[in-house]
């Protein structure tokens, strides 16, 4: 396919054929079609290589067409593909008798960059070794296959592997400088079918064994009339593909001059004062890419893409190959093929292309858009801020902990909120250590009821403390509070070097057992300086009581604990978090997870042989005349888990951030005497550190506030221990690591229920996360819990609960629970 051609007497219009880069250029299948306008003479020039066999197959389809074709020899296009597409065929590294099934998929590539990929409907298909091959759907295939399994899976991950590979030759052959230009001509739109070779083993992820430059069908005698009827259809079904419903790209421009009364510029764009403009090759992009939409046929769409994996890998690779972002236009590409293909699927899908759906879509991609975010502290926005791309990725270090937000839209017409429709336009938002997403939404205000029109993302990064690796030279430092927000002026503040005996004291091989949950202790960090917290591995903290030690449980022996026991947790979502990880270490999975804030009851627990139901308290998004009180709570709980002995078989644990207080530790006391469970084993959660950032729509508290919860935990812990209750002291843990919250507005959650394979919600990320905490790794084996290690990476889990600051909480948690359960056996 050849670049536009002029003269006096005719002019060729290129409209469809190969890729657009060299790397898919060099040996290909391609077609030149010329339009003459005064006639209606169509002419096709093939160019094939030398007796080439699906010459006259092609021919004769393209005549059917209506097309004149004529057929140019060109040497140049036996050139190999191998060089440039990734191949692991020809190492001999898989054997035919390693995989259950082999099959051929093909691939319309039309466009390389952006990269635009169809593939058909039907594959070839063979038993390895040697077995005769067969036709068959796709889709077929899969529910034959893998019926047993996962057959859509099975197929999506077919298709993900394909678009990774076509990804990585789009990136690295748009930013390469060594690829020869070696074809005398360029092609503006282009195709290739591309044959890929997949390989099935007895799992659901395939080996892409080889990618054939040209569309490869094995036909294995002439006499197999079948085969040769496939063959052809799938040419057939190509070239509709490719022909159908042809308009010119001058034909929509004039079109869009008559629609809005404007005029193409001279720099080739099409604007209006009040919209954003789009540049030629992003016009001729959407033109093309809805045609192609309009009519699929047999061909499914592999790429553009909504997949998260394969969103995050595009945006990954872009920014390997492209660190100074100089193709940061390509991927502004993709985002519009994206906002295209959604905006598509809400409209109809008739099967005739015509111009009031580009009209539509044009206009909805111009109309509802951002003309700037805006920031402080102003944050480095990965991809730069453009109109057209939706999502936008930060990196900000450990002390930035909070951002405000705000954008400004295109129009007058449309407003700026964020999170949901009636939020603010510009807040204060409070960054979790991890992921942090920001939603900004637009309204169509024209409207008597505003609906949300468009929307972007924001994803900010919040590094963790910044570790040096540790080194044989360290030495040992404690804190209790950071000099940040310090809750007792009168005491020390901030890393302090710890004595030899202290450390002796605590090294001991033979350590008491903690006897209660608030036994006064420090964090414990090693460091090369402990004036320095730059110079510390903050990897390795450790929370470590005064003269004692709390024994972590191996998974048995906390199943024999819980085993026939009712636990009920009543509270807020940071005693929902302490439940949730009591169950992944008692299951060693978490298979379901919410956020809950009613009442849940879970059976499932130990193998069925314990139950727990949790009650969240406070309703707080409700009235105060129509909260539920929490003793009706605590009713409502208690009779939704019965039956319940009144004996330590029955476990309350109650607590939350900051709204429980003395009161209600008397109320449990008269609900439990008037249920007769006043036998029961009840633990008490204290407060813990929250509310204290500036967040808009969230009270905050003082720093005079913050100090005054010390008091206020005494009173409680003291009260919960007059009562005969065991105690958890939260407040003492957080209160010195008050900057390492996790999502969420209140900046109180050191804990958060995760994917187990995160990847395909995140984005990438430079920084490598936290590991998984270990407690006294430099004090002897006597507390360092390989267990938890072992739970934490179980493969089979959906759900992970992250987070090593509700971990040592929640084991102090489980060693009051398993107190009267077990007997303490020094290591």
């Amino acid at each position: 396919l050849g670049d536009c051609t002029h003269s006096q007497s005719q002019m060729a219009i290129a409209v469809a054929s190969l890729p657009e880069q060299p790397r898919f250029q060099e040996k290909l299948f391609p077609l030149r079609k010329e339009h003459y306008f005064g006639s209606h003479t169509r002419r096709a020039v093939l160019y094939a290589p030398p007796a080439h066999h699906e010459t006259e197959l092609c021919q004769r389809i393209l005549t059917k067409h209506g097309y004149t074709v004529t057929v140019l020899e060109n040497r140049r296009l036996v050139e190999d593909l191998r060089n440039h597409v990734s191949t692991i065929s020809d190492k001999d590294i898989l054997k035919a008798q390693d995989l259950s099934v082999i099959i051929k998929a093909y691939v319309l590539v039309t466009s390389l960059t952006p990269l635009r990929a169809f593939i058909h409907s039907t594959a070839t298909v063979w038993h390895p070794p040697k077995k005769k091959h067969f036709t068959l759907k796709l889709q077929r295939f899969f529910e034959i296959f893998f019926r047993n399994s996962s057959p859509q899976q099975a197929f999506n991950n077919m298709k993900e592997a394909i678009n990774k590979l076509l990804l990585i030759t789009e990136v690295f052959s748009k930013s390469s400088k060594l690829i020869p230009f070696i074809l005398y001509f360029r092609c503006s739109q282009c195709f290739q079918m591309l044959t890929f070779d997949i390989g099935f083993g007895m799992s659901i992820h395939p080996i892409v064994l080889k990618v054939h430059e040209n569309f490869d069908f094995q036909i294995e005698n002439e006499s197999a009339i079948q085969d040769q009827i496939s063959k052809e259809l799938l040419f057939e079904d190509t070239f509709k593909f490719l022909l159908s419903d042809e308009f010119s790209t001058s034909s929509f421009i004039e079109a869009l001059q008559k629609i809005y009364g404007s005029s193409v510029n001279k720099d080739r764009t099409y604007n209006r004062e009040d919209e954003q403009c789009f540049s030629l090759e992003e016009m001729n992009s959407m033109i093309a890419f809805i045609k192609e939409l309009k009519s699929l046929g047999q061909f499914e769409l592999l790429f553009p893409s909504s997949t998260p994996k394969i969103q995050m890998l595009l945006r990954d690779l872009y920014r390997t190959v492209d660190p100074m972002r100089r193709l940061s236009s390509v991927l502004t590409l993709h985002w519009l093929l994206s906002n295209v293909l959604q905006q598509f699927q809400l409209m109809n899908k008739e099967a005739h292309t015509n111009l009031s759906d580009i009209k539509n879509v044009y206009k909805t991609l111009n109309k509802w858009t951002i003309i700037q975010i805006f920031t402080s502290p102003q944050l480095d926005l990965n991809p730069q801020f453009n109109p057209r791309i939706r999502e936008y990725y930060a990196e900000v270090p450990f002390d930035m902990v909070t951002v405000k937000i705000g954008a400004e839209p295109s129009n007058c017409q449309c407003h700026v909120h964020l999170d949901d429709k009636k939020g603010p336009s510009i807040a204060n938002y409070p960054l979790g250590l991890g992921l942090n997403k920001v939603i900004i939404v637009l309204t169509d205000d024209s409207q008597p009821s505003p609906e949300v029109v468009s929307s972007y993302k924001v994803t900010i990064y919040r590094e963790d403390r910044p570790s040096l690796p540790l080194f044989d030279d360290y030495m040992m430092c404690g804190f209790v509070q950071d000099c940040g927000s310090k809750i007792r002026p009168e005491e020390s503040c901030g890393l302090q070097p710890l004595s030899h005996e202290y450390l002796s004291a605590i090294s001991q091989t033979v350590l008491k057992t903690c006897e209660a949950g608030d036994t006064k202790g420090q964090w414990i960090v090693p460091c090369l300086s402990c004036s320095d917290n730059r110079t510390c591995d903050w990897r390795e903290i450790t929370w470590q009581p005064h003269g004692c030690r709390y024994s972590v449980l191996a998974k048995p022996e906390l199943q024999r604990c819980v085993e026939g026991r009712r636990i009920l947790f009543i509270g807020d979502s940071t005693n929902r978090g302490m439940m949730y990880y009591l169950i992944e270490r008692v299951n060693k999975t978490l298979q379901e997870w919410q956020k809950t804030h009613d009442v849940k009851c879970y059976h499932n627990i130990n193998e069925g042989k314990t139950f727990i139901s949790y009650s969240y308290y406070p309703q707080f998004w409700m009235t105060a005349n129509q909260r539920p009180t929490f003793e009706k709570a605590l009713e409502q709980l208690l009779q939704r888990s019965r039956p319940l002995e009144n004996t330590d078989q029955t476990v309350l644990i109650v607590g939350g951030v900051q709204w429980l207080n003395s009161n209600h530790l008397q109320i449990i006391q008269k609900v439990l005497n008037r249920e007769n469970l006043s036998n029961i084993l009840v633990i008490v959660k204290s407060i813990g550190m929250g509310f204290h950032l500036p967040v808009d729509g969230i009270h905050s508290l003082s720093q005079a506030e913050v100090q005054n919860l010390w008091n206020e935990n005494l009173i409680i812990l003291d009260t919960a221990k007059n009562l005969g209750y065991e105690v958890v002291d939260t407040f003492v843990i957080t209160m010195g690591r008050y900057k390492e919250f996790l999502r969420g507005k209140c900046g109180c959650h050191f804990h958060e229920v995760v994917k187990s394979n995160p990847s395909e919600e995140r984005p990438h990320i430079t920084m490598t996360l936290s590991r998984h905490y270990t407690l006294g790794k430099y004090f002897g084996n006597q507390s360092k819990p390989s267990q938890l290690q072992d739970y934490a990476t179980n493969s089979q889990s959906p759900y992970h609960v992250r987070g090593p600051i509700n971990q040592v909480y929640s084991e102090i948690l489980l060693s009051r629970l398993c107190a009267s359960k077990r007997q303490f056996v020094s290591t």
